[in-house]
């Protein structure tokens, strides 16, 4: 899909992303604007600090709100003031480190979140369209060779994954007993591991890279034979405004959809940190376990019907990611406008 086709649909219309101060949001927000539509952000303020929404100055081209995903009153006044069309739902504590540190907040802010954005939904008539953008550790995971399939069983181990678990749940529940008489259509999609400029969070290891570059010392990788299915920002961001558009049109669209690279992406911790290193130039990394909490070993997604769906393929390749999120952040080290760099890569991805 090109920017031009995005611009055919979205122009114009009213749409809502929760999350929109966070890294996936503020690209996301970006491409919307850029094609043409009104777009409103609920969120915490920015996660990190420094901030790929504040540095590209975001807040001042869409209308952005400052609030909890968890006050679902303020949310409500939010959708009754905007009437939003389509709905994108990416707020959430992402973290899963930090969701062993703090479960409560963890399940409060991504089910009972999801809970209260649906809520508004169903009490707000104007909106079409709604996805909610979960992970591809929603899945139990008993560590196999294939790729988990919308069809396997949901069942996360921490406390994040088990509440995006929980939130896809919920999603189906209020899917089935309130918007099947064909108001809104609702989709849920299920993504692999991003990666792109302006990544600042904490226990991640491509900003982990970032700052150890910067900061000119080696990279420390905690678990560097887990396999995860990296993948560009913009990739999972293309597929959520294909689905949202496409529902919007047939509600056959409406689904649960795993969003991932192909199989030859899906590398080891290890194998994506020598690709950082071969991109910024004169690094290395040093594997230090830091005996932390459990995570996942081995983890892809069977994405065989998108594909059959919508006919989508990935762009690009693990290497080809990486190598634009060097870019972007050498680019924005050397001066050049954040916002800038951030429109050059979007406007090429689309083309």
């Amino acid at each position: 899909m090109k920017l031009e086709e995005l611009e055919q649909f979205y122009k114009g219309k009213r749409v809502l992303v929760t999350g929109h101060t966070g890294f996936k949001g503020t690209w996301l927000c970006r491409i919307l604007t850029l094609a043409g539509a009104e777009v409103t952000g609920y969120a915490l303020a920015a996660p990190t600090n420094p901030s790929i929404f504040e540095k590209t100055g975001l807040e001042m081209t869409m209308d952005s709100v400052i609030g909890d995903i968890r006050d679902r009153e303020q949310l409500k006044k939010v959708f009754d003031r905007v009437r939003p069309e389509i709905v994108f739902h990416l707020a959430a504590q992402p973290i899963v480190r930090d969701s062993y540190k703090e479960p409560v907040y963890t399940y409060e802010t991504n089910v009972m979140g999801t809970v209260n954005v649906l809520e508004c939904i169903r009490q707000t008539g104007s909106v079409k369209s709604f996805l909610n953008v979960t992970t591809d550790k929603v899945y139990e995971n008993k560590e196999w060779e294939y790729g988990y399939r919308e069809t396997d069983p949901l069942d996360g181990y921490d406390p994040y994954s088990n509440s995006k678990s929980c939130s896809e749940l919920v999603t189906h529940s209020y899917k089935k007993s309130f918007f099947q008489g064909g108001r809104c259509a609702v989709s849920t999609c299920r993504a692999g591991n991003v990666i792109g400029g302006g990544d600042y969070a904490n226990d991640r290891i491509i900003p982990d890279c970032i700052r150890a570059a910067e900061a000119r010392t080696d990279i420390i990788v905690r678990n560097p034979y887990s396999t995860r299915p990296y993948q560009h920002v913009m990739e999972p961001l293309a597929v959520y405004l294909e689905i949202a558009m496409r529902q919007w049109e047939d509600r056959k669209y409406e689904g649960y959809y795993n969003v991932g690279p192909d199989d030859c992406d899906c590398v080891t911790t290890g194998e994506l940190t020598d690709l950082f290193c071969d991109a910024w130039g004169n690094m290395k990394w040093v594997n230090i376990h830091d005996g932390g909490p459990h995570e996942a070993s081995f983890l892809k997604l069977d994405c065989s019907r998108i594909k059959a769906v919508f006919g989508w393929r990935p762009r690009l390749h693990v290497k080809e990611a990486v190598e634009l999120t060097v870019e972007w952040t050498k680019a924005v080290a050397a001066g050049e406008s954040p916002l800038a760099v951030t429109d050059r890569q979007i406007r090429q991805f689309f083309e």
